[in-house]
């Protein structure tokens, strides 16, 4: 990095910051400091709700996802645009009306104390993962790749969201997440045009698209019934639905984005425009990582993009081995070089050639055989190697190919993410402590400013938790999938436990708080054997816990006054 890129990354990230606090200083009580003051209109709700899932693992990961698996993660947000609908005529109302602070006071004016304690605690163990793997996954990467601290870099970026989370809450995360988003979607679009601009002369975004799709990267949908098949049409549009479902409907993190708004009519807004606007977002997001793929096609690529394994493979027996393949991979891209050069040729006389096609799959086959032994090879150099490298794909197309500057901006990209994402996570697990366990079981008489204070503690608590466990997490697989596999195994109960409070009036609190139990122990069961894709979770977690609620009401609670 040169000296400009740390003064845009600098000045972008601490802008941020006392831009939040300076706007938001001064919460005189509980309303104004977890709600805003419900004075947000429609459009920072919206951005606000699309910056609190835009994490940075958003943008490390999913780049490196269509890298190696094409298009067909987009399948995950089919069913984001119906749970919008949903939410917004059944979720958002009901919330309103009841003048809730937390999405879980409902449960206890619905059910009772325990209910609404058991789905506040699934919350706080969630998304407390979730908040630490917000700071580690950037950090992770980060630190591995620029050669930075990494228990530093996890302090410094719990730190600076720490300070405007804890002096404005709600106010400092909404007004600091439209700023993020601006210099978010601002670098993406920067970044995408540029790799367009980086590939040959001759080549047109149509002749890109179309190596694409000869690599197998443009299959946008699959339509198999296979469960153990991650990313389907019908995956999406089920479990994908019930997560957004949930997560929007029911986690703090996002529920608090949308209680903020002026009216009913204005949180309903701002998540039709997230619904209007996520899936697009994604489908760029991907194509970006796409076009890297593309990108790389004529542009010398490592055997794998983690540096850490050269490091470990550098410093074993196995080194003169790796070599060997690192020389077969020269040789080979030399060749596919060639062939797409041809190819685009071709394809600029309006033809596309089927034999040059069939030998770019060749190739693609062969190089991934050379990376699967790279694997191997780095597998026996280390045991405890990760040796998915799809989280270092984008990271290292902007360290090597990008202008001094744009580094910057792209860095400031990627941390913004992360802040954005972790200031709602604090904020949200702050509030549901204070208002859902604290209050709920502090004995006597508090003020206003009693609970300000003890929500503004209870943020510096939760962030140094975040932080101690981003300290000590350890990274699997693409982690874009890990934050999505911690929430599907949570929030499908969690889900069920609102399904039944809303819609099936006459279950009551001890069937529909043991029906939950079992169900979270059946997931974690489920999850433990492994035998259908996560995003599955959400949707059998939540059946489960609806019709197990059901069963113990007429069997066992049937007796019993029902609660309205």
């Amino acid at each position: 990095m040169q000296q400009l890129d740390w003064i845009i990354l600098s000045a972008t990230l601490l802008f941020i910051v006392f831009y939040g606090v300076y706007k938001t200083k001064g919460s005189k009580n509980v309303q104004d400091y977890i709600l805003g003051n419900k004075e947000t209109n429609w459009f920072t709700v919206g951005i606000s709700v699309m910056a609190t899932q835009a994490s940075a693992i958003t943008f490390l990961s999913t780049p490196g996802q269509a890298y190696h698996d094409g298009m067909g993660f987009v399948q995950f947000y089919f069913g984001l645009p119906i749970a919008m609908v949903v939410i917004c005529f059944t979720f958002i109302p009901i919330y309103h009306r009841l003048k809730v602070y937390t999405a879980y006071e409902y449960l206890e004016q619905r059910f009772d104390l325990k209910t609404r304690s058991l789905a506040s605690i699934l919350f706080l163990i969630q998304r407390g993962l979730g908040t630490g793997l917000t700071i580690y996954a950037p950090a992770i990467i980060l630190s591995t790749l620029l050669g930075w601290n990494l228990t530093l870099m996890i302090v410094v970026i719990g730190i600076l969201v720490i300070i405007y989370t804890f002096s404005g809450g709600t106010k400092a995360v909404n007004v600091t997440q439209k700023q993020q988003m601006f210099v978010i979607m601002s670098g993406m679009f920067i970044t995408f045009f540029l790799i367009l601009h980086l590939l040959p002369n001759d080549m047109t975004f149509s002749n890109a698209l179309h190596i694409a799709g000869a690599n197998d990267k443009m299959n946008i949908l699959d339509f198999s019934f296979d469960p153990e098949s991650r990313y389907t049409f019908w995956s999406g549009i089920t479990g994908g639905f019930f997560l957004m479902l949930s997560y929007f409907g029911t986690d703090q993190s996002q529920v608090g984005r949308y209680l903020s708004g002026k009216s009913v009519k204005e949180s309903q807004m701002g998540l039709i425009m997230n619904g209007f606007l996520k899936v697009p977002m994604q489908f760029f997001i991907l194509l970006t990582g796409v076009m890297v793929f593309v990108f790389f096609q004529f542009n010398p690529v490592p055997l794998n993009f983690n540096p850490n394994n050269k490091i470990a493979i550098n410093k074993s027996k196995y080194k003169t081995e790796y070599e060997v393949l690192e020389k077969k991979l020269v040789k080979l891209s030399e060749e596919k070089k060639e062939i797409n050069l041809i190819y685009i040729d071709h394809l600029n006389q309006n033809y596309d050639n089927p034999i040059l096609r069939k030998e770019l799959v060749g190739i693609s086959n062969k190089e991934n055989e050379l990376r699967d032994e790279a694997r191997e090879i780095i597998s026996k150099a280390d045991e405890k190697a990760e040796t998915n490298d799809k989280d270092y794909v984008f990271i290292h197309f902007i360290l090597n190919y990008l202008p001094q500057g744009l580094i910057g901006l792209l860095l400031a990209v990627i941390l913004s993410a992360a802040m954005s994402s972790t200031a709602s996570g604090l904020n949200a697990l702050a509030a549901t402590t204070a208002v859902d366990l604290y209050k709920r079981n502090v004995k006597g008489e508090k003020s206003e400013k009693h609970y300000v204070n003890a929500t503004k503690y209870f943020t510096l608590l939760w962030g140094i938790i975040a932080i101690l466990f981003a300290c000590f997490g350890t990274l699997f697989e693409n982690l874009i999938q890990l934050v999505n596999i911690v929430g599907s195994i949570f929030y499908g109960t969690v889900l069920g436990i609102f399904l039944v409070g809303f819609y099936v009036k006459y279950v009551k609190a001890n069937a529909i708080f043991f029906g939950a139990t079992i169900s979270q122990f059946t997931i974690f069961y489920i999850y433990y054997l492994d035998i259908v894709s996560f995003l599955w979770l959400n949707f059998i977690g939540a059946m489960l816990t609806l019709i197990l609620s059901i069963i113990f009401q007429f069997f066992i609670f049937r007796n019993k006054e029902v609660t309205l």
